[in-house]
């Protein structure tokens, strides 16, 4: 057994969501989006931290590591989890972050998910985006609305992704998981041969750049459901990093064909429950209406708030008005809420209303 298989098992047992590991410092978990110390051990030294990282990657992931100072794989610990391992080299020597992959994927209806994001399971073709800062929960709500139609249909689903996370069965569906840089060069490359392999349904991992974006866009034109992710955190910042990725001579044509293609965006962030014993998703969610293309189009932005707005009885929300809810419902202090929203005056009132004090460096906003 790998000496680091003890950290693991730690981490799943208080039910920490990542393991951080840095020379010069003692092993700490996140948990419930903090970090704590792990129990019963001390400062790692460098040699100490690479004998054990070394330990879990063969010949050529260790060879890459020591060549550029980075590593990216996937790493599984049998009755335990999968995990997502990266490596690094920082100040005092070795570094490495793990990020737990439950074995077993949570379906929509475990995780509370609003009915808007489990019905994307029943679209037929277009770009759903899910977006969101690293730690959101964005894979896991992929996870399970590709685990909704893995469920309900009979179709090829291809996943693209660096490493693979989530494993799924082969229910309804067949899967092809790819992982970049085993399985295929680039994102870019395994996308390009995607509607020759007769996908329906298309994971794209993560949209990095350019060649990417493009790519999944025509995939998504060309008829296939394609799922991707941006570190975006709302539907306007999501659509205006698209076109930007783009050459100026070019974004007129990229917001006609995205106009065309985008179906659902769904922006998300996770935030620690008012009682501290867990973690809560609230979601910004825009859906296709008639209106959206033209908004697309013409560049205004600013007219997705009135669609979204206008759209709440088919499930769309704006992401303070989820954390209102939250607040209203108990998940969520007001506090916490404050410091996600982009009104905060709102959350302003309802701390004062509660008789609580308003964060220092509140008003005007």
């Amino acid at each position: 057994m790998a000496r680091i298989d003890e950290l693991f098992r730690y981490l799943k047992d208080n039910k920490g969501s990542d393991l951080h590991l840095a020379a010069g410092l003692t092993p700490r978990i996140r948990v419930h989006g903090g970090l704590m110390d792990v129990e019963g051990w001390s400062k790692l030294g460098h040699e100490e931290l690479e004998a054990m990282l070394n330990e879990i990657t063969d010949e050529e992931q260790w060879a890459s590591y020591s060549d550029c100072g980075d590593l990216d794989f996937a790493y599984g610990l049998t009755g335990v989890a999968r995990f997502r391992a990266n490596f690094l080299r920082q100040e005092n020597g070795a570094g490495a972050v793990f990020r737990i992959i439950p074995e077993k994927i949570l379906t929509c209806e475990q995780l509370n998910m609003p009915k808007a994001i489990t019905d994307l399971a029943d679209l037929q073709k277009g770009m759903v985006l899910i977006t969101g800062p690293t730690g959101s929960g964005k894979s896991t709500t992929l996870a399970a609305v590709i685990d909704r139609i893995n469920t309900k249909y009979r179709k090829h689903i291809l996943t693209i992704e660096d490493p693979v996370e989530f494993v799924h069965p082969n229910r309804g569906c067949v899967f092809s998981q790819r992982e970049v840089h085993h399985d295929s060069h680039s994102f870019a490359d395994a996308l390009k041969v995607a509607v020759r392999q007769d996908a329906d349904v298309v994971l794209v991992g993560e949209m990095r750049d350019l060649e990417t974006i493009s790519l999944a866009i025509t995939a998504a034109e060309m008829g296939a459901l394609v799922f991707g992710t941006l570190h975006t955190n709302s539907a306007a910042k999501t659509i205006d990093r698209l076109i930007d990725a783009f050459p100026a001579n070019q974004q007129s044509q990229v917001r006609t064909t995205l106009a065309e293609s985008i179906a659902a965006i769904v922006s998300q962030l996770l935030l620690p429950t008012a009682d501290g014993h867990g973690r809560c998703a609230v979601h910004e969610i825009l859906l296709r209406t008639p209106g959206l293309p033209n908004v697309i189009r013409e560049g205004n932005t600013p007219m997705l708030r009135s669609i979204i707005q206008g759209g709440r009885g088919m499930g769309m929300c704006m992401m303070d008005d989820s954390l209102e809810d939250r607040v209203n419902d108990g998940k969520v202090s007001a506090e916490e809420a404050w410091s996600k929203a982009q009104e905060k005056q709102r959350f302003e009132q309802i701390i004062r209303k509660q008789g609580g004090t308003v964060p220092s460096g509140a008003g005007g906003h």
